[in-house]
């Protein structure tokens, strides 16, 4: 992964500051004036954040996908009675779980 991130930011060209998320945008900001950082250094801690912020996202699908297909499997064990036990129940372990 280091790699990749590497050519990334050393063959990318930065026009990322009109199309980050706001969070990230306040973030980059403060590193900037608190760190006192150049130009150049901004740029590349702005595509680093970027960067970071699309691999996060990339496995949080995985990870909904990886759910959805236990979930599956799980149903398709259960009997139809079962089934609709395991749904409340799986409404009700939500909050306890993590997930919205």
């Amino acid at each position: 992964m280091r790699l990749g991130l590497r050519d990334r930011l050393l063959h990318r060209t930065v026009s990322a500051a009109t199309t980050r998320p706001a969070g990230q945008e306040v973030v980059l900001q403060r590193f900037r004036k608190e760190l006192n950082l150049s130009s150049e250094q901004t740029q590349m801690i702005g595509m680093v954040l970027e960067d970071y912020q699309q691999y996060y996202q990339s496995l949080q699908d995985q990870l909904d996908d990886l759910r959805a297909t236990g979930k599956n499997r799980i149903l398709q064990i259960l009997r139809p009675e079962q089934r609709e036990k395991f749904e409340k129940m799986m409404i009700e372990l939500e909050p306890q779980l993590g997930r919205p």
